[in-house]
């Protein structure tokens, strides 16, 4: 029965073939071409994807592609502009004409104003200026000096430019990711080295900063690799965990890295447990450097009880003086009418480098004013102020913590190595056995505003004092010894002269045959006269390539932390409360790299192609 019933195969195979024919008829529509001659009706063509359809040259409407008949045209044109019917084919020749030229023209406008808001949001995110400004007071300004200047239409077009809070935000993150994708770019496959410091803002926000330096043609580069927001603890696993993760999603070798420089906190420093035995794990050849600046702030803390006697009484006199908000402007007053050189005190702070000289040297060159006010008030520590041997140790204390200040000023900056830095400390630890010697004999021309009270008030130094002099400054010289040891650089002094070094035992058998075919070389020896350590080692690289190695190994790594702070420093005028919502990590990156965005790239990506 069911072979009655049931249609056969072949049947079957007929009727879904019909059937698919039927649908392949419906899908497929007229595909019509535009003609010239529709133009006598005022159409022009364009492409919307990819089939020519009828455009009006008069109201620029776009019709359906089923309309590309002269019939349909003729109607359009009839019932929508009777005005121009008749009209000859120039003329809505040169309205087509016309109506192409303001396009582009409104093309090449949207794509100046877009180059021109990525400009300006460069400038704002390097400016440290909240995003608000572009449209509050630079977008305002432009126009008003446009206008003034060149006339009511230049003033117009500047308003095309797009401004706005979330704009320039956009613009900046957009940068941010281009820089990075430059600085990884370059960065993948070379030797580098890490600068790390973790901190905590004024919003209760713990970051970590990290720099990194590598070579890249023969230069040194130093930029920064990210800027993250700590969301878990601050051990020294969970900031590798940061660090490794950055590493792993740009796709960084571990084993490319040849440094790493922090301070000297147990998170950072832990032999065991820190951030750099965490790195030293994962590349065991890594050199781990403690911050010189660091240690050298730490030689400075190190004070004889008689002398830290002298500090606090100073910082108590500066808190007593500037935290109260009548007695501040009260005693600026009385130094303006005493003729005095400065009108405040400076506060001290621990954390700061430079904190506790310069508010020493204040305190000393204000100390009649001081008196004045304190004797007023009936302070307690006002006859301090009268007393010589007061006197005579802070004005020591303020001559040695402004040689120690000039110290660590040389020791900053940019593109410092391990060795150019230790030849300075090197340099002020003979400058303190001198002093030390100095004192003892009781010459004190190395310490000015000493010699100046000694002279001025016509007194000699007791003896009492002498000694706690020559004391603190056989402590400081013991401090010093102990945190920039001599062996730390007896290894790498072939560095600084290979010409004149001993071969190291480290050495193997072809980089001891390398530096000895160095020393002999006479042309490399004009060349290290006239270059730079770096420059000097890159330039014989492709003649003594092992040696070179070796040798950019000991310079590529960072010797302070310098940058990391200067970071910290921008961190804090960033996320301002106007600004405590940003991406800080974008934001810093555009504020800190020397790497210019693409900014023709970025606004390819963003502008649409223009109309036909």
């Amino acid at each position: 029965m069911k072979r009655f019933l049931m249609p056969s195969s072949s049947e079957q195979s007929e009727v879904a073939g019909s059937s698919d024919k039927k649908e392949d008829g419906k899908r497929k529509a007229k595909c019509r071409k535009y003609d010239d001659r529709y133009l006598d009706y005022g159409f022009t063509c364009v492409q919307v994807n990819n089939e020519e359809r009828p455009q009006c040259v008069i109201c620029l409407k776009v019709l359906a592609v089923e309309s590309m008949l002269p019939s349909k045209l003729k109607r359009h044109l009839e019932s929508l502009h009777p005005n121009v019917v008749g009209k000859p084919r120039e003329f809505f020749l040169r309205k087509a004409k016309l109506q192409k030229s303001t396009f582009s023209k409104q093309a090449k406008i949207n794509s100046n104003a877009l180059l021109s808001s990525y400009q300006v949001a460069h400038q704002v995110a390097q400016s440290k200026e909240p995003h608000t400004i572009a449209e509050e007071l630079i977008l305002p300004a432009a126009v008003a000096m446009a206008t003034i200047m060149l006339g009511e239409n230049a003033g117009k077009q500047l308003l095309k430019v797009p401004l706005s809070n979330n704009t320039i935000s956009q613009r900046i993150n957009d940068m941010a990711e281009d820089i990075n994708d430059q600085l990884i770019c370059i960065l993948r496959g070379k030797d580098f080295a890490l600068q790390l410091d973790e901190a905590t803002d004024h919003h209760k926000d713990t970051h970590l900063i990290c720099y990194v330096r590598f070579l890249y043609e023969r230069k040194i580069v130093e930029d920064l690799l990210f800027c993250k927001k700590i969301k878990g603890g601050t051990t020294g696993q969970d900031l590798y965990a940061v660090v490794d993760d950055f590493m792993q999603q740009n796709q960084i070798d571990w084993e490319r890295c040849v440094g790493v420089c922090t301070d000297g906190g147990r998170s950072m420093a832990g032999c065991y447990q820190g951030l750099q035995a965490h790195i030293r794990s994962k590349v065991p050849n890594a050199v781990w450097t403690h911050c010189i600046i660091n240690r050298e702030a730490l030689v400075a803390g190190n004070l004889s009880e008689e002398l830290h006697g002298v500090l606090k009484i100073v910082i108590k006199v500066v808190n007593y003086l500037k935290t109260r908000p009548i007695k501040a402007p009260f005693f600026a007053e009385l130094c303006e009418d005493m003729g005095a050189d400065h009108s405040c005190l400076l506060f001290y702070s621990s954390s700061r480098w430079l904190s506790l000289g310069n508010s020493l040297l204040r305190v000393y060159e204000l100390r009649n004013e001081i008196y004045s006010y304190l004797h007023d008030d009936e302070h307690c520590f006002a006859d301090k102020f009268i007393d010589a041997d007061f006197l005579i140790q802070m004005a020591f204390l303020s001559d040695l913590f402004e040689k120690l200040n000039a110290l660590n000023k040389s020791l900053q900056g940019n593109n410092t190595n391990f060795l150019q830095l230790s030849d300075k400390v090197s340099g002020f630890k003979k400058n303190v056995i001198l002093w030390e010697s100095s004192v003892s004999k009781g010459d004190y021309k190395c310490f000015p505003s000493l010699a100046q009270f000694l002279q001025d008030n016509e007194k000699a130094l007791k003896e009492e004092l002498r000694t706690v002099f020559v004391l603190y400054l056989s402590q400081l010289r013991f401090y010093l010894d102990k945190y920039f040891p001599e062996e730390e650089v007896e290894p790498i002094k072939w560095v600084r002269d290979p010409f004149n070094a001993e071969i190291p035992q480290h050495f193997n058998h072809e980089e001891a045959e390398q530096l000895i075919d160095v020393s002999c070389d006479f042309a490399s020896k004009v060349r290290f006269q006239s270059q730079s350590l770096l420059e000097f080692w890159c330039q014989i690289g492709d003649e003594y390539p092992m040696i070179s190695k070796r040798a950019l190994r000991v310079l590529l790594p960072f010797a302070t932390s310098y940058l990391c702070d200067a970071g910290f420093v921008a961190v804090a005028v960033v996320k301002s409360k106007y600004s405590a919502k940003i991406n800080l990590e974008k934001e810093m990156r555009v504020l800190m790299s020397k790497i210019t965005p693409r900014f023709q790239e970025l606004c390819k990506e963003k502008q649409e192609p223009p109309p036909h």
